[in-house]
Protein backbone atom coordinates (compact mmCIF):
# COMPACT_ATOMS: atom_id res chain seq x y z
CA UNK A 1 0.00 0.00 0.00
CA UNK A 2 1.21 3.02 -0.81
CA UNK A 3 0.47 6.44 0.96
CA UNK A 4 -0.28 9.67 -0.01
CA UNK A 5 2.77 10.87 1.40
CA UNK A 6 4.97 8.69 -0.02
CA UNK A 7 3.22 8.88 -3.66
CA UNK A 8 3.58 12.63 -3.52
CA UNK A 9 7.35 12.83 -2.98
CA UNK A 10 7.88 10.24 -5.51
CA UNK A 11 5.98 12.47 -8.40
CA UNK A 12 8.45 15.82 -6.69
CA UNK A 13 10.78 14.36 -9.50
CA UNK A 14 7.95 15.91 -12.19
CA UNK A 15 8.71 19.15 -10.96
CA UNK A 16 12.40 19.94 -10.51
CA UNK A 17 11.70 23.73 -10.54
CA UNK A 18 9.79 23.21 -7.52
CA UNK A 19 12.51 22.13 -4.96
CA UNK A 20 10.31 19.99 -2.51
CA UNK A 21 7.71 23.16 -2.41
CA UNK A 22 5.03 21.70 -3.98
CA UNK A 23 5.19 18.44 -2.25
CA UNK A 24 4.67 19.86 1.23
CA UNK A 25 2.16 22.20 0.04
CA UNK A 26 0.19 18.48 -0.63
CA UNK A 27 1.05 18.14 2.15
CA UNK A 28 -0.42 20.47 4.13
CA UNK A 29 -3.45 20.34 2.51
CA UNK A 30 -3.75 16.70 3.30
CA UNK A 31 -3.12 17.17 6.83
CA UNK A 32 -6.01 19.97 7.10
CA UNK A 33 -8.23 17.69 5.49
CA UNK A 34 -7.83 15.15 8.00
CA UNK A 35 -8.60 17.98 11.07
CA UNK A 36 -11.69 18.97 8.84
CA UNK A 37 -12.73 15.49 8.39
CA UNK A 38 -12.40 15.03 12.21
CA UNK A 39 -14.99 17.49 12.96
CA UNK A 40 -17.38 16.52 10.06
CA UNK A 41 -17.48 13.55 11.54
CA UNK A 42 -18.37 14.81 15.17
CA UNK A 43 -20.27 17.18 14.02
CA UNK A 44 -24.02 15.63 15.33
CA UNK A 45 -22.33 15.63 18.79
CA UNK A 46 -20.75 18.92 19.21
CA UNK A 47 -22.07 22.18 18.42
CA UNK A 48 -20.76 22.97 14.81
CA UNK A 49 -23.57 22.68 12.82
CA UNK A 50 -26.21 24.98 11.85
CA UNK A 51 -25.45 28.93 11.00
CA UNK A 52 -22.44 30.85 11.82
CA UNK A 53 -24.98 34.03 11.88
CA UNK A 54 -22.43 35.92 8.46
CA UNK A 55 -23.08 36.16 4.87
CA UNK A 56 -20.31 35.52 2.73
CA UNK A 57 -19.96 37.49 -0.56
CA UNK A 58 -22.34 35.02 -2.63
CA UNK A 59 -25.07 35.89 0.12
CA UNK A 60 -24.95 32.60 1.58
CA UNK A 61 -25.52 31.85 5.27
CA UNK A 62 -22.06 30.72 6.32
CA UNK A 63 -22.72 27.24 8.27
CA UNK A 64 -20.10 27.22 11.76
CA UNK A 65 -18.32 24.21 9.61
CA UNK A 66 -17.65 26.51 6.40
CA UNK A 67 -15.67 28.48 8.76
CA UNK A 68 -13.69 26.14 10.38
CA UNK A 69 -12.89 24.44 7.71
CA UNK A 70 -11.74 27.39 5.95
CA UNK A 71 -9.48 28.17 9.41
CA UNK A 72 -8.58 24.96 9.39
CA UNK A 73 -6.74 25.43 5.82
CA UNK A 74 -5.42 28.79 6.01
CA UNK A 75 -3.81 28.05 9.07
CA UNK A 76 -1.80 24.33 7.73
CA UNK A 77 -0.97 26.43 4.56
CA UNK A 78 0.36 29.35 7.10
CA UNK A 79 2.63 27.00 9.02
CA UNK A 80 3.87 25.15 5.90
CA UNK A 81 4.98 28.75 4.78
CA UNK A 82 4.40 27.42 0.93
CA UNK A 83 2.06 29.57 -0.18
CA UNK A 84 1.36 33.78 0.02
CA UNK A 85 -1.91 34.20 -0.79
CA UNK A 86 -5.36 32.43 -1.13
CA UNK A 87 -8.67 32.80 -2.81
CA UNK A 88 -11.56 31.10 -0.53
CA UNK A 89 -15.42 31.48 -1.19
CA UNK A 90 -15.73 32.33 2.86
CA UNK A 91 -13.42 35.27 2.26
CA UNK A 92 -14.78 38.38 0.29
CA UNK A 93 -11.07 39.93 -0.50
CA UNK A 94 -8.03 37.94 -0.94
CA UNK A 95 -6.09 36.39 2.13
CA UNK A 96 -2.88 37.47 2.34
CA UNK A 97 -0.37 36.02 4.60
CA UNK A 98 1.67 38.71 6.19
CA UNK A 99 4.48 37.03 7.79
CA UNK A 100 7.92 36.91 5.88
CA UNK A 101 7.83 33.27 5.95
CA UNK A 102 4.82 33.10 3.46
CA UNK A 103 5.56 35.62 1.35
CA UNK A 104 8.20 33.90 -0.03
CA UNK A 105 5.84 31.01 -0.76
CA UNK A 106 6.06 30.41 -4.98
CA UNK A 107 2.34 29.36 -5.13
CA UNK A 108 -1.32 30.75 -4.25
CA UNK A 109 -4.45 28.73 -3.46
CA UNK A 110 -7.69 29.05 -4.76
CA UNK A 111 -10.28 27.23 -2.54
CA UNK A 112 -14.07 26.23 -1.82
CA UNK A 113 -13.35 25.16 1.97
CA UNK A 114 -16.54 23.15 2.36
CA UNK A 115 -18.21 22.43 -0.75
CA UNK A 116 -22.18 21.60 -0.44
CA UNK A 117 -22.41 22.53 3.14
CA UNK A 118 -26.22 23.00 2.73
CA UNK A 119 -26.37 19.01 3.16
CA UNK A 120 -24.53 19.05 6.71
CA UNK A 121 -26.99 18.49 8.41
CA UNK A 122 -28.94 15.98 6.18
CA UNK A 123 -25.61 13.87 6.34
CA UNK A 124 -24.88 13.98 2.41
CA UNK A 125 -21.52 13.73 1.21
CA UNK A 126 -19.61 16.86 1.10
CA UNK A 127 -16.09 18.53 0.40
CA UNK A 128 -13.00 20.43 -0.33
CA UNK A 129 -12.11 21.79 -3.41
CA UNK A 130 -8.37 23.56 -4.09
CA UNK A 131 -6.56 25.08 -6.98
CA UNK A 132 -2.63 25.99 -7.06
CA UNK A 133 -0.67 28.30 -8.87
CA UNK A 134 2.50 29.38 -8.90
CA UNK A 135 2.67 33.05 -8.09
CA UNK A 136 3.44 35.57 -10.63
CA UNK A 137 4.83 38.62 -8.67
CA UNK A 138 8.35 38.87 -6.84
CA UNK A 139 9.26 36.71 -4.43
CA UNK A 140 9.44 38.26 -0.73
CA UNK A 141 6.52 40.30 -0.84
CA UNK A 142 2.68 39.74 -0.14
CA UNK A 143 0.24 37.88 -2.98
CA UNK A 144 -1.92 39.81 -5.65
CA UNK A 145 -4.56 40.01 -7.27
CA UNK A 146 -2.63 38.80 -10.35
CA UNK A 147 -1.61 35.63 -9.09
CA UNK A 148 -4.81 34.79 -8.57
CA UNK A 149 -6.83 35.94 -11.47
CA UNK A 150 -4.67 33.29 -14.04
CA UNK A 151 -6.60 31.04 -15.83
CA UNK A 152 -7.32 27.31 -15.49
CA UNK A 153 -4.27 25.89 -17.80
CA UNK A 154 -1.55 27.63 -15.38
CA UNK A 155 -3.07 25.56 -12.58
CA UNK A 156 0.13 23.26 -11.44
CA UNK A 157 -2.21 20.95 -8.96
CA UNK A 158 -6.09 20.77 -8.40
CA UNK A 159 -8.04 18.16 -6.20
CA UNK A 160 -10.95 17.71 -3.99
CA UNK A 161 -11.76 15.75 -0.79
CA UNK A 162 -14.96 13.94 -0.28
CA UNK A 163 -15.73 13.21 3.05
CA UNK A 164 -18.83 10.59 2.80
CA UNK A 165 -18.80 7.06 3.99
CA UNK A 166 -15.28 7.06 3.41
CA UNK A 167 -13.06 10.04 2.87
CA UNK A 168 -10.86 10.21 -0.40
CA UNK A 169 -8.36 12.59 -1.82
CA UNK A 170 -8.20 13.11 -5.55
CA UNK A 171 -5.89 15.38 -7.15
CA UNK A 172 -3.51 15.88 -10.07
CA UNK A 173 -0.35 17.62 -11.05
CA UNK A 174 -1.25 17.69 -14.74
CA UNK A 175 0.18 13.68 -15.05
CA UNK A 176 -3.65 12.14 -14.69
CA UNK A 177 -5.82 11.85 -11.94
CA UNK A 178 -4.99 9.59 -8.38
CA UNK A 179 -7.15 8.78 -5.43
CA UNK A 180 -6.32 8.33 -1.91
CA UNK A 181 -8.76 6.64 0.44
CA UNK A 182 -8.48 7.73 4.50
CA UNK A 183 -7.33 4.39 6.63
CA UNK A 184 -9.22 5.83 9.97
CA UNK A 185 -7.68 3.54 11.88
CA UNK A 186 -3.66 4.97 11.79
CA UNK A 187 -4.94 8.63 10.04
CA UNK A 188 -3.22 8.00 6.85
CA UNK A 189 -4.10 8.33 2.90
CA UNK A 190 -3.97 5.63 1.08
CA UNK A 191 -3.75 4.96 -2.65
CA UNK A 192 -6.75 3.70 -4.01
CA UNK A 193 -7.62 4.69 -7.33
CA UNK A 194 -4.66 5.02 -9.38
CA UNK A 195 -4.92 6.76 -13.09
CA UNK A 196 -8.47 7.60 -12.61
CA UNK A 197 -10.23 8.16 -15.96
CA UNK A 198 -13.62 8.47 -17.25
CA UNK A 199 -15.36 5.72 -19.02
CA UNK A 200 -15.48 6.09 -22.65
CA UNK A 201 -19.62 5.56 -22.10
CA UNK A 202 -21.57 7.22 -19.41
CA UNK A 203 -25.32 7.29 -18.66
CA UNK A 204 -25.55 9.50 -15.97
CA UNK A 205 -26.29 13.03 -16.18
CA UNK A 206 -26.74 15.11 -13.15
CA UNK A 207 -28.18 18.82 -13.29
CA UNK A 208 -31.06 20.28 -11.09
CA UNK A 209 -34.28 19.96 -13.18
CA UNK A 210 -36.18 21.63 -10.39
CA UNK A 211 -34.95 24.77 -12.83
CA UNK A 212 -36.14 23.43 -15.91
CA UNK A 213 -38.25 26.60 -16.60
CA UNK A 214 -35.48 29.19 -16.58
CA UNK A 215 -33.05 26.89 -18.46
CA UNK A 216 -31.97 27.98 -22.36
CA UNK A 217 -33.80 25.96 -24.89
CA UNK A 218 -30.28 24.11 -25.32
CA UNK A 219 -30.24 22.70 -22.03
CA UNK A 220 -33.83 21.85 -22.14
CA UNK A 221 -33.17 20.02 -25.48
CA UNK A 222 -29.99 18.26 -24.17
CA UNK A 223 -32.00 17.09 -20.85
CA UNK A 224 -34.84 15.74 -23.33
CA UNK A 225 -32.43 13.86 -25.36
CA UNK A 226 -30.45 12.40 -22.28
CA UNK A 227 -33.89 10.90 -21.41
CA UNK A 228 -34.86 9.36 -25.05
CA UNK A 229 -35.12 5.92 -25.18
CA UNK A 230 -32.69 4.85 -27.94
CA UNK A 231 -32.29 1.34 -29.11
CA UNK A 232 -28.80 0.00 -29.18
CA UNK A 233 -27.33 2.68 -27.27
CA UNK A 234 -27.18 3.48 -23.77
CA UNK A 235 -29.89 5.78 -23.47
CA UNK A 236 -31.88 6.97 -21.46
CA UNK A 237 -29.52 7.93 -19.28
CA UNK A 238 -30.08 8.05 -15.27
CA UNK A 239 -30.57 10.89 -13.74
CA UNK A 240 -28.71 11.70 -10.48
CA UNK A 241 -28.20 15.13 -8.51
CA UNK A 242 -27.31 15.27 -4.72
CA UNK A 243 -26.29 19.15 -5.20
CA UNK A 244 -22.98 19.08 -3.95
CA UNK A 245 -20.44 19.30 -6.72
CA UNK A 246 -17.64 17.44 -5.02
CA UNK A 247 -19.87 14.43 -5.07
CA UNK A 248 -21.97 14.50 -7.93
CA UNK A 249 -18.29 15.04 -10.19
CA UNK A 250 -17.03 12.22 -8.30
CA UNK A 251 -19.74 9.80 -8.28
CA UNK A 252 -20.00 10.93 -12.87
CA UNK A 253 -16.07 10.29 -12.57
CA UNK A 254 -16.23 6.77 -11.50
CA UNK A 255 -19.57 5.84 -13.13
CA UNK A 256 -19.33 7.96 -15.94
CA UNK A 257 -21.67 10.86 -16.56
CA UNK A 258 -22.25 14.76 -17.13
CA UNK A 259 -22.61 17.42 -14.42
CA UNK A 260 -24.24 20.49 -15.70
CA UNK A 261 -24.72 24.04 -14.30
CA UNK A 262 -26.26 25.96 -16.91
CA UNK A 263 -27.05 29.60 -16.70
CA UNK A 264 -30.35 30.78 -16.51
CA UNK A 265 -32.98 33.37 -16.89
CA UNK A 266 -32.32 34.34 -13.42
CA UNK A 267 -28.58 33.79 -13.26
CA UNK A 268 -27.42 33.99 -16.85
CA UNK A 269 -23.96 33.26 -15.46
CA UNK A 270 -25.09 29.92 -13.72
CA UNK A 271 -24.21 29.68 -9.90
CA UNK A 272 -20.25 28.24 -9.75
CA UNK A 273 -17.51 30.04 -9.21
CA UNK A 274 -14.98 29.94 -11.81
CA UNK A 275 -11.85 30.57 -9.79
CA UNK A 276 -12.05 27.89 -7.31
CA UNK A 277 -14.72 24.90 -8.49
CA UNK A 278 -14.84 25.47 -12.07
CA UNK A 279 -11.27 25.52 -12.71
CA UNK A 280 -9.97 22.84 -10.69
CA UNK A 281 -12.69 20.14 -11.30
CA UNK A 282 -12.21 21.24 -14.84
CA UNK A 283 -8.67 20.65 -14.63
CA UNK A 284 -9.17 17.48 -13.56
CA UNK A 285 -11.74 16.42 -15.62
CA UNK A 286 -9.28 16.98 -18.40
CA UNK A 287 -6.69 14.88 -16.80
CA UNK A 288 -8.91 11.78 -16.38
CA UNK A 289 -9.92 11.88 -19.92
CA UNK A 290 -13.21 13.99 -20.21
CA UNK A 291 -14.34 17.65 -20.71
CA UNK A 292 -15.59 21.10 -19.07
CA UNK A 293 -17.21 23.68 -20.90
CA UNK A 294 -19.16 26.87 -20.53
CA UNK A 295 -21.52 25.08 -23.29
CA UNK A 296 -19.55 27.21 -25.74
CA UNK A 297 -16.07 27.27 -24.77
CA UNK A 298 -12.88 26.06 -22.88
CA UNK A 299 -13.10 26.77 -19.11
CA UNK A 300 -9.46 26.24 -18.71
CA UNK A 301 -8.86 29.11 -21.44
CA UNK A 302 -11.33 31.53 -19.49
CA UNK A 303 -8.91 34.75 -17.64
CA UNK A 304 -10.88 35.33 -14.51
CA UNK A 305 -11.46 38.94 -13.89
CA UNK A 306 -12.88 38.96 -10.19
CA UNK A 307 -12.28 36.08 -7.33
CA UNK A 308 -16.24 35.29 -7.35
CA UNK A 309 -16.71 35.44 -11.27
CA UNK A 310 -19.50 32.72 -11.94
CA UNK A 311 -19.85 30.73 -14.94
CA UNK A 312 -22.19 28.10 -16.65
CA UNK A 313 -20.69 25.02 -16.36
CA UNK A 314 -20.51 21.45 -18.10
CA UNK A 315 -18.50 18.82 -17.11
CA UNK A 316 -18.04 15.11 -17.25
CA UNK A 317 -17.83 12.25 -20.04
CA UNK A 318 -15.82 13.96 -23.31
CA UNK A 319 -18.41 12.41 -25.70
CA UNK A 320 -21.73 13.90 -23.37
CA UNK A 321 -20.06 17.26 -22.94
CA UNK A 322 -19.78 17.20 -27.18
CA UNK A 323 -22.99 16.16 -27.66
CA UNK A 324 -24.56 19.12 -24.84
CA UNK A 325 -22.49 21.92 -26.45
CA UNK A 326 -24.07 20.84 -30.09
CA UNK A 327 -27.10 21.34 -28.37
CA UNK A 328 -26.57 24.50 -27.00
CA UNK A 329 -24.64 25.94 -30.11
CA UNK A 330 -27.61 24.85 -32.48
CA UNK A 331 -30.53 25.90 -30.06
CA UNK A 332 -29.67 28.70 -27.99
CA UNK A 333 -26.11 30.19 -29.69
CA UNK A 334 -23.96 32.80 -27.89
CA UNK A 335 -24.82 36.15 -29.11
Amino acid sequence: MKTLVEFISEKQADFPYASGELTRLLNDIGIAAKIVNREIKIAGLVDITGYFGQQNIQGEEQKKLDVFANKAFLSAMRHGGMVCAVASEENDEMYSYENAFSQKGKYVVAMDPLDGSSNIEVNVPIGTIFSIYRRISPSGGPGTMEDLLQPGVNQVAAGYVIYGSSTMLVYSTGNGVNGFTLDPSVGIFILSHPDMTFPEEGSIYSINEANYIYFQEGVKKYIKYCQMDDPGTNRPYTTRYIGSLVSDFHRNLIRGGIYIYPGTSKNPNGKLRLLYECNPIGFLAEQAGGKASTGFRRILEITPESLHQRVPFFVGSAEMVEKAEEFMKQYSPED
